[in-house]
């Protein structure tokens, strides 16, 4: 990046515009809260989400180990937007990607993926233990195509140490270094971990916490030391059954379980009261932030992440068919929510 007075003029090339984030104060979640909430702008990457940034670190990782060489090809199991981001790695590098995904997630992402110009493979939802599921779809595809390498991201630490290395850094500079706590739910468990290690560094009294969805096993696992899942939800990306590797040693404080309708009524608030369109994990991540401020107390300071963009949920969370069918409240309801 080339800057002038500390204000970046312009990047060398497409693949420094992957972190470097804004940080924006939410003022009706910072109000429910009686404390200072930010979140943390993800979705400006140039694939719209966080996981730009574990997607590039991945494939850095795989060129410094030798294991992916010019033309290679990156394969992975995704709920789409970590396959986003290193389709559009790939591009910028001279790679092929072949993502693997449910057939349940948004067709947004489906036709990102394929306009990317991505192969992508759909495979019907299943546990983890079925091998089927598209993780080990992903991996068999891998080891049977030529120059191919997987990218892991559940298990591949490459994942939390870009959170690490860049987003803990870049809160805590945008903090000033005054933060008291920071929450996200966990999908590979990257975000959470590698914040929490990269903040804990700097400060060991900034609380972590886990925000977890129903239908999730982690809440159970930190909350009473057993993996058990409880419920369901509809968000893409989030919610795990295992200690992933990224998860292994994460530095939980607390944990909060937060319901799909709780997280979409920050969803709707955000965007009518101020005007940002965001998908349900990023509406969970600020129920959790709530939760957290009012446990911290009065004037507390908590991040937390605005994953990705809604425009990649306008068929399903946006869409008030879909809506009414899963049993969500209409969109145009959240001045009345809070009235209420």
């Amino acid at each position: 990046m080339a800057k002038l007075g500390g204000v970046t003029i312009f990047c060398a090339n497409s693949i420094d515009l992957i972190g470097n984030t804004p940080l924006v104060r939410l003022s009706g979640p910072s109000a429910a809260a009686g404390a200072e909430i930010f979140g943390k702008c993800e979705y400006t990457n140039p694939g719209a989400s966080i996981k730009d940034r574990a997607a590039l670190y991945i494939v850095r990782d795989a060129e410094e180990r030798g294991l992916l060489h010019p033309g290679g090809t990156i394969v992975e199991g995704t709920a789409g937007n970590t396959g986003i981001g290193l389709a559009l790695v790939g591009n910028a590098l001279g790679y092929k990607t072949i993502i693997v995904m449910p057939d349940t997630q948004s067709r947004e992402k489906m036709d990102t993926l394929r306009a990317l110009g991505a192969e992508l493979v759909l495979v019907p939802p299943a546990p983890f233990a079925n091998p089927g599921h598209f993780v080990h779809t992903s991996r068999r595809i891998a080891e049977e195509t030529a120059g191919a390498v997987w990218a892991n991201q559940f298990d591949n630490i490459a994942n939390r140490r870009a959170h690490v290395c860049t987003t803990a850094a870049e809160i805590w500079d945008q903090m000033g270094g005054r933060i008291d706590g920071f929450t996200c739910a966990a999908g590979t468990g990257g975000t959470i971990a590698g914040v929490g290690m990269g903040l804990k560094e700097r400060d060991a009294n900034v609380t972590i916490a886990l925000t977890d969805p129903h239908g999730a096993a982690l809440y159970n696992h930190y909350a009473h030391g057993e993996l058990r899942a409880e419920g369901s939800s509809v968000a893409e990306g989030i919610g795990q059954s295992r200690i992933t590797a990224n998860l292994d040693g994460a530095p939980i404080d607390t944990q909060f379980r937060i319901s799909d309708a709780d997280g979409d009524y920050w969803v709707r608030r955000l965007l009518d009261e101020e005007g940002l369109c965001l998908g349900l994990s990023s509406g969970i991540n600020v129920a959790g932030a709530v939760a957290l401020a009012q446990q911290l107390g009065k004037g507390s300071r908590i991040v937390t992440i605005l994953a990705d963009t809604g425009f990649r949920y306008l068929s399903s969370l946006f869409n008030e068919e879909w809506r009414a069918a899963k049993g969500f409240a209409p969109l145009r309801v959240a001045n009345a929510d809070r009235a209420a």
